[in-house]
């Protein structure tokens, strides 16, 4: 498992998480949908920055033939999809998490939420 924080005094960005998931990957789940899952772990991190006003971890483990995504913030309030703005105004974001991964669950937390996504290891690989 792997565990990436935000930096302190910072919500933090997108590209050091998705460095993370990508080593993460390569030594770990080789099988992966490599552009899929880095899009979601972006995704899930600009979501907690752009709608949160706190911290934010993001966790990556694998095992028994799956990969987990587990995104916790600090906003209790769950992702909502909203219609896409194609003028620049996003609303792509969710759809696209939604669509990516294989599984996607939300809970509540006492102090916030976790998004968690997964993914099978497919058949025969």
């Amino acid at each position: 498992m792997v565990v990436l924080d935000s930096p302190r005094g910072a919500q933090g960005d997108s590209a050091s998480a998705r460095e993370t998931a990508a080593a993460y990957l390569t030594q770990h789940c080789p099988w992966a949908d490599f552009d899929a899952v880095l899009l979601v772990v972006s995704e899930l991190v600009t979501n907690a920055v752009r709608h949160t006003s706190g911290w934010w971890r993001l966790r990556l483990r694998a095992g028994q033939g799956r990969l987990v995504i587990e995104m916790d913030d600090s906003s209790p309030d769950p992702p909502v999809a909203r219609e896409p703005d194609f003028s620049g105004g996003g609303g792509f974001g969710w759809h696209m998490v939604m669509r990516l991964a294989g599984q996607v669950e939300v809970h509540r937390l006492p102090e916030g939420k976790r998004v968690s996504a997964t993914w099978l290891r497919p058949a025969g690989v």
